[in-house]
Parts: structure tokens; C-alpha cells; sequence
């Protein structure tokens, strides 16, 4: 396998490749900037170094940076998480070229599945459907002819990005050029990308995603579908796996035709292709993730698989077949709750130290997070506490055991997004399947 890996990210992604490090007895190097130093998965690793102060820019984005740790440490390894430069083309690149090995997609397939417009053109090609969409818009673009064939309401879209930064929705003609200049701004002080284009909008669809996993020789597998419909502003914060009320015949055919496609690409590592689902389950691709998505453990909780670990041995040249020889199977129903230190009903990103923080005990229950109560949340970066995952025998089960989990996850300090979870769950549009991705903005409202 390795020697060692750089583990180039922070926070709970940064905890969660260090545990299948570890138990594949694999050293692993941490990256911390000054404000995350004290934090318990930096002081647990083999070795750590300070990358540079709080922001962001200056620190988990410094590329020159990280390679430097990289060569200094003697990593014949990169994992890059998600977030940060998990789907950055030229970080990659760069990784590469030194003679390491990223553990993810090769460098031209996160460049071209990274670009959104890029992405669309050849899983239409490939005989995938698509929403109506344009071209990359041109500045001061005559926008008229475009709103005939979108029509409304349409997205204005990033072409670089994601986690729902760079993403506006539009009712109306007098509102687009508006919102088409705010997302290139958005998305140039994001991604360093100011390309933006339109798409329709399927105001009641849900969102439907199909795990991969390649072996660069050809060798493409499904690790069947999550639902991730419940989101605010566009980011995911319920995930359950399978995708309940679903026609399970189409779902199956439509992951083994993508498999087929990436396939014929020779796409290697994990990868995520989001689809939308609308109320006549038709699906229309979205875009792919070239990464470890946040929300991998609702399928390792119902298939039993380790993601990272199986990254690791395709990074370290192994077929899928060596991996794991036998098809993929499934059991139980498994839902993802994403912790967020942020205000319950407007989303607002809360701040201050975790005066209490106990997780939940109970069976059945995995937390993922890289905290332990007196850590102090900070406005620098996204402000996800933890991960909770619940499996039960039924998805009747598994949203009663993820209530119980909820009622035990303790935190004092900064306001959190657990009432809102809570309203979510119990509400009968989840219950009984009525939930889509627009849901959450009126849920919030009852919620208050």
C-alpha cells in the first residue's frame, strides 16, 4: 500500500481518512492552520504541520504549501478529503507530477468533470439525459433568446464549484441579468471562475445520486444510489440510502448504464453522479463529484463497505476485482444528519466555544466528527460539527433511531441546526416520502 499519506484537509473529513488510516496501519501526516492546532486529530497524528494562518486562502488553499509538507514528510501519498482542493485539477496535477499518488480521480478527470457545462456535454453524449441548459454565457450576453428555451424558474450556475456556492435562482426576466452578474461575482471570488450559465430549475424533483467506484482499467462498479433532497440554500443536511419510493427497475438500470459510461472513460476512484428525479421518475443529470462525498456513510452503513479503504487500494493500483471480488450487496436503510453550528431556522453560521458537546451512545448510531467539548467554533470555515448516521431493518426504523440519536446529541455554546433536524424528521412529508429539494426553505418557516 503506503508508506505515509498527507492528509490535506481539516475537520471531519480529516478525522474520518485518519481512522481507515490507522486501521490499515498506514502513518499519516496532519495540516493545521494556527486556528485548528489544538484540535484532537492533529495532535493524534504521526506527524503535523502548521500551514499557515486561519483563513483559508492562507492555509488549507496554499497548494505550494502543502506540497512543501508533502516532500518535507516523505509522503508517497495525498489524500485530499472533500472541500478544499479535494477537486482541484491542478493540485492534482502538481501532486502527480511529483511522483505521488492522489488518492482520487486522475488530474483531467476532475478538470473536465469539474466543469459543470464540460460535464453535461458528455454525459449527453453519452446518452444521459440533461436539462435544457445554455452554453457558457458570454459578458453582456443578449439573455432574451436564452429565456425561450430555459424558461422559468431557471438556475444561474457556477461552471466551477459546488456544495450549492455559486447557485441562484431566478422567477423572472427583470431579475436575471442581476443575478447573473451577483454569481459571477459569487463565483470568481470562490473558485477564482467567474464562467456561469443557466439551466432550468425542477422546482418539485428530488435529488438522487449513484455512488461509483473505478478502477482506471476499464473497470467501473456500482455501489447503488443515495437520496439528498432535504438541503438549504442547494447543500445537502439529510441523507439516507437506499432512495425510498423510488421505481426500483429504472433506479438499477440507470446506475449500470452510468457505470458503463464511466467505464468507457477508465474514471478511477470514488465518484458521485448527482441526478434529478421529477415527480414522473425521469432522471436528468446534474453534475459528478471527483471526490469522497460527505455523505459516503449512509452507503457504508447499509453495504458494510469501507469507501476510503477501497480508494486507497484503487489509488495504490489494485483492480476492482482485487478490492472486492464480489458484487456489492445491501441491507437495512441507513439516514445521514449533518450537524451544523448555525442558527435552527435562517441558516445563519453561529459561533463560540462547545461548553457541552456529548454525542449520542445508542446502537445502531456512528458519529463522525474531529471535536471534543471546550473546542471553540470559528467563523473561518464551514461550520459542520459532526456527522450522524443511523441504520435500522426499515427507513421506518432508521428515522426513529436517528430522533433518539438527536434527542441524546447534547451541545451548549453556538445555537445548532438540531430542532430543525428534529422538525424535518418527524414531519409527514419525510415520513411519507413527499419531500423534495425545495422543502427545507418552507420547513424552516414552520419550524420558527
Amino acid at each position: 500500500m503506503f508508506k505515509k499519506v498527507l492528509v490535506a484537509n481539516r475537520g471531519v473529513v480529516a478525522a474520518r481518512v485518519a481512522r481507515t488510516l490507522n486501521k490499515e496501519g498506514i502513518p499519516w501526516v496532519a495540516v493545521y492552520s494556527e486556528a485548528d492546532a489544538d484540535m484532537a486529530y492533529v495532535k493524534e497524528a504521526h506527524e503535523s504541520f502548521c500551514i499557515g494562518p486561519p483563513p483559508a486562502r492562507q492555509s488549507y488553499l496554499e497548494t505550494d504549501t502543502l506540497l512543501d509538507v508533502m516532500q518535507k514528510s516523505g509522503c508517497d501519498a495525498v489524500h485530499p478529503g472533500y472541500g478544499f482542493l479535494s477537486e482541484n485539477a491542478a493540485f492534482a496535477q502538481s501532486v502527480e507530477a511529483s511522483g505521488v499518488r492522489f488518492i482520487g480521480p486522475r488530474s483531467a478527470d476532475i478538470s473536465e468533470m469539474g466543469d459543470k457545462v464540460i460535464a453535461r456535454r458528455k454525459m449527453e453524449a453519452a446518452g444521459i439525459p440533461v436539462l435544457p441548459a445554455t452554453e457558457p454565457l458570454d459578458q453582456g450576453a443578449d439573455l432574451s433568446d436564452h429565456i425561450k428555451k430555459i424558461g422559468f424558474p431557471m438556475l444561474v450556475k457556477a461552471t466551477a464549484g459546488g456544495g450549492g456556492i455559486g447557485m441562484q435562482r431566478v422567477e423572472n426576466a427583470d431579475t436575471l441579468e442581476a443575478f447573473v452578474e451577483k454569481t459571477r461575482k459569487l463565483s470568481e471570488r470562490a473558485f477564482g471562475d467567474g464562467t456561469v450559465y443557466l439551466e432550468r430549475l425542477l422546482d418539485i424533483s428530488r435529488h438522487v445520486e449513484f455512488q461509483m467506484i473505478g478502477d482506471g482499467m476499464g473497470n467501473v462498479r456500482p455501489l447503488f444510489e443515495r437520496d439528498c433532497s432535504i438541503q438549504r440554500r442547494h447543500q445537502k443536511i439529510i441523507e439516507e440510502a437506499p432512495a425510498p419510493k423510488i421505481d426500483r427497475v429504472k433506479c438499477d438500470a440507470l446506475a449500470e448504464r452510468l457505470a458503463s459510461v464511466l467505464g468507457a472513460w477508465n474514471y478511477k476512484s470514488l465518484g458521485t453522479v448527482e441526478m434529478l428525479m421529477d415527480q414522473g421518475s425521469n432522471f436528468y443529470f446534474l453534475e459528478m463529484n471527483t471526490r469522497l462525498q460527505v455523505e459516503h456513510g449512509v452507503t457504508e452503513a447499509v453495504t458494510e463497505l469501507d469507501l476510503v479503504s477501497m480508494q486507497l487500494q484503487v489509488a495504490a493500483g489494485k483492480t476492482l476485482n482485487e478490492v472486492y471480488p464480489h458484487e456489492a450487496t445491501r441491507s437495512g436503510h441507513a439516514i445521514e444528519l449533518r450537524i451544523y453550528a448555525e442558527d435552527p431556522v435562517r441558516f445563519f453560521p453561529s459561533t463560540g466555544q462547545l461548553t457541552k458537546f456529548q454525542l449520542p451512545q445508542s446502537t445502531n448510531v456512528r458519529v463522525d466528527t474531529h471535536l471534543t467539548e471546550g473546542d471553540v467554533i470559528t467563523p473561518h470555515y464551514d461550520p459542520m460539527l459532526a456527522l450522524v448516521i443511523v441504520k435500522g431493518e426499515n427507513r421506518r426504523e432508521a428515522i426513529s433511531n436517528a430522533l433518539a440519536a438527536l434527542s441524546e446529541f447534547t451541545v451548549e455554546g453556538p445555537k445548532t441546526n438540531i430542532p430543525f433536524l428534529r422538525h424535518v424528521l418527524a414531519s409527514e412529508e419525510f415520513s411519507e416520502c413527499r419531500h423534495h429539494t425545495t422543502i427545507a426553505e418552507t420547513m424552516s418557516k414552520t419550524a420558527a
